[in-house]
């Protein structure tokens, strides 16, 4: 089992990335961007990170093409993507990058998508949720591409099963 661990926008959280991070036993970690950390604080350490419109130093990239097989992550904190009005603009990165799965933050806003073949995650935030009293983020875990589960927890570890979702690629 593949287990991909996914926050965003924890804008300046320090003991909570260490808490969440270790309370997973996780393959892979993924930061979407507005951790308001330097690349390399500690907290960060095993973290794929990418800018956010917070994050000033210039050691983040824009975006991360990460391969964890079978699938082609595409990250990005989505500010540069315009997301806040609509996802056409990430849908055409992600599809030029090859990806399956998006991971974005920038909105607050926790959800996932499947479209076409692709599946879109935000994580939500860990400190500043919107439109949900939950602050979020996921644990994406699959053993075949059939049968793909999307957790979402809250920052207290507990499930949070009305944004849960099962998905096939």
């Amino acid at each position: 089992m593949t287990k991909v661990l996914i926050m965003s926008d924890s804008h300046g959280l320090r003991e909570e990335i260490t808490m969440i991070k270790t309370r997973h036993q996780v393959d892979y970690l993924i930061h979407c961007g507005d951790s308001e950390l330097e690349p390399d604080a500690v907290e960060l350490e095993g973290f794929y990170t990418v800018a956010g419109n917070c994050d000033f130093d210039q050691r983040y990239a824009n975006e991360q093409i990460i391969k964890i097989d079978p699938f082609t992550f595409y990250v990005t904190h989505g500010h540069l993507l315009g997301v806040k009005t609509d996802l056409t603009k990430l849908s055409m990165r992600a599809k030029e990058a090859g990806a399956d799965v998006i991971c974005f933050g920038h909105t607050h806003l926790a959800g996932t998508l499947q479209k076409e073949q692709q599946i879109y995650i935000n994580p939500g935030s860990i400190r500043l949720p919107r439109r949900r009293e939950e602050k979020t983020y996921v644990v994406m875990e699959w053993e075949k591409t059939d049968d793909i589960k999307i957790h979402f927890y809250a920052l207290d570890g507990s499930e949070v099963p009305d944004l849960c979702k099962q998905v096939t690629l």
